[in-house]
Order: structure tokens, then sequence, then C-alpha cells
């Protein structure tokens, strides 16, 4: 197979390849998805074949609109609405009680489906021009960091889906927060671009899933994607390590050895001269660290290191999404220092 790389006007182009049930590169501002036809089972198999990806692992619907979800979802709650008044477009997944017509394959066989209107303007042109929705997990091979270029996703998909939209660099960086709605108190599975303390401004009491500061058992089905398994990680093992940046910047320094290289705050750089070093941002921009931490944890993997040390934030705001990738990407290997 041939991957077509498609530019911004060829959207006419791109809405054809998900009618015909190929698959599609597209841009997001969180990352770049693998699209397919959300109610054709088959191309929505060929997404976890393209990647590798567990059948278990369920898949996000992605609308245009806030007004399409009632043609998927049923029994939807005010709450939703509040939450796409105040965040969408934008990088927030809604769990929702499904509709019949929604595949197995989407949902892995729940009864619940994630909901998600993205904010790249291109992407929602893309979908409303193909009329349908696109089930869409992140572009890259099942376990490794998530594309946050075009080029990133054709490093994994290149030859293997039909074609791929370049709608630049991604202003998010890391996947969308999805909370879960059936549930009371509504849950927050997955960290992201919206906050957890933006998301108790508009509901109120919100749970944190235990599977965001830890991995699920092997028996345990994940109610969205990136609850279960090890993602986002770079070929050397990662050791995250949590605390005081200075402090944290030390033990490094203290423990690295030859092969070892480092993801720090920008201001710790030149403590590690002589090792391959990724800035993930300064230490008090989280927002800048959230765009930077995918492209640090996939650089490494041309640089034949034996393992990754990586300093991380603290978890209030997008600081728990940056801890969340970062720590699913060491599998949970965490060095608190305080």
């Amino acid at each position: 197979m041939t991957t077509k790389r498609l530019a911004g006007r060829d959207t006419l182009q791109a809405a054809d390849i998900l009618r015909r049930g190929g698959l599609l590169g597209i841009p997001t501002e969180t990352v770049y998805g693998l699209g397919a036809n959300g109610l054709d089972p088959a191309a929505v198999g060929r997404i976890f074949e393209a990647k590798g990806r567990p059948q278990d692992n369920p898949l996000i619907l992605h609308i245009p609109t806030a007004d399409w979800l009632e043609r998927y979802c049923a029994d939807v709650p005010a709450a939703a609405y509040a939450l796409a008044e105040r965040f969408w477009p934008g990088p927030l997944t809604i769990i929702l009680k499904r509709r019949e017509h929604v595949p197995d394959a989407v949902t892995a066989g729940l009864d619940t489906v994630g909901m998600r209107c993205p904010a790249h303007p291109l992407c929602r042109e893309i979908i409303a021009a193909a009329g349908l929705p696109v089930a869409a997990p992140s572009g890259n091979t099942s376990g490794r960091p998530s594309p946050t270029t075009a080029a990133h996703m054709l490093e994994d998909m290149d030859g293997k889906i039909d074609g791929i939209v370049d709608g630049g660099p991604c202003t998010v960086g890391v996947e969308s927060t999805i909370v879960d709605l059936t549930a009371d108190p509504p849950r927050l599975l997955r960290p992201g671009g919206v906050t957890l303390e933006e998301l108790r401004s508009v509901l109120g009491e919100v749970a944190v899933d235990k599977a965001v500061t830890g991995l699920l058992s092997a028996g345990e089905q994940p109610r969205a994607p990136g609850m279960k398994y090890r993602h986002y990680a770079p070929k050397a093992p990662v050791t995250v390590v949590r605390g005081d940046p200075e402090k944290g910047a030390a033990y490094i320094l203290a423990h690295i050895r030859p092969g070892s290289g480092v993801i720090c705050f920008d201001e710790y750089a030149p403590r590690f001269a002589g090792h391959p070093v990724e800035l993930l941002g300064p230490a008090g921009d989280k927002a800048e660290q959230a765009r930077h931490v995918f492209d640090a944890l996939r650089f490494f993997d041309g640089t034949g290191v034996e393992e990754i040390w990586a300093q991380c934030p603290d978890d209030a705001g997008i600081g728990l999404a940056v801890s969340n990738r970062l720590n699913k990407a060491a599998g949970f290997h965490i060095i608190d220092i305080e």
C-alpha cells in the first residue's frame, strides 16, 4: 500500500478515503489520529491491525459538532452539553451510553462510547465532508510515543494506511482528557488538555480513576483508551524522577552513566553535558511540557541510549497529563525524591 501525503486543500479526497473504508491519518490539536469510518466494523478492524492494538482497548468517535451526539449516544445527560459548551471543540472526550448501531469494534463490547469534537478546524472539516463519525486512536504503533507531527506518524504508518493529511504540528501535544459521565460521580479516566480542575469547575465532584496513577491488572477491561497497557514508551527503559526540580536534577546527575539519556526541564540541561538531552520545557511552563513530552520520548529511539531519565512536573493543571504520560512510558517506574 502506498500512503498518500495530502495537504489541507485535499479535504474531499481525505473524506473519500474514509467513506471507502480506508485508513486516514488526521491532524488534531492533541496528537495525530489514525482514522476510519466509525460505523464500519471492517474499517475499524484495520485500525487495530495497522497499530498492533489490543482488541479490548476501545476507540473514540470524533464528530464535527455537539449536535451529532444524539446520533450515536443514548440518554445524553445535561452535563454532557454543559461540558461541550465549555470545552468543545477541544481536547475533551466524554464517555456516554452508546446507541446499538455503534459497532462493538469501536467500544470493545462495552455499552458506552467515547465522543470528542476536536479543535483542529481541518479535522472537523474532513469529518463533516465524510458525513460520518471517525474512530481514531493516536497514529502510532501501539505502545510507542504518540505522533505530534505528520512526519512522526509516517515513521510508524507509512505503507500501512491509505493517506495522511498534514495539518502542521499539534498545539496541545497530549491526548484528550477522558471523563466518564456514566459513573456517579463522574470519573476522570485519562488526564489531558482539559484539566481536572477545569472539569470540576463545571461538574463539581470528579473522581480520579486508579488507572491515572497506576496500571490496571491483567484481568481488568479498560473503559477508555490508554488505561490498561504500557503506553507512550520509547525503546529504552525510562525512569521518572518526581519532586523538587533542583533535587531531581541532582539525583539524575548522581545516577546517570555512559549510555544514559535525559529528559529535563530547560534550566537543567547544562548539567548533563556529554549525554543525549531532550528539553521538556521550562520547569514553570506545563503547557510547553505537554507540547514536548512525546517529541522528547520519540527522539531517543534514534540515539541508541540504553536508559532514559526523565524529570517530571507535579500533578497540578496539565501537569497531571504530562506526569501520566511519562509514568506510563516508564511502566510506572518512578522515583519520588520527596
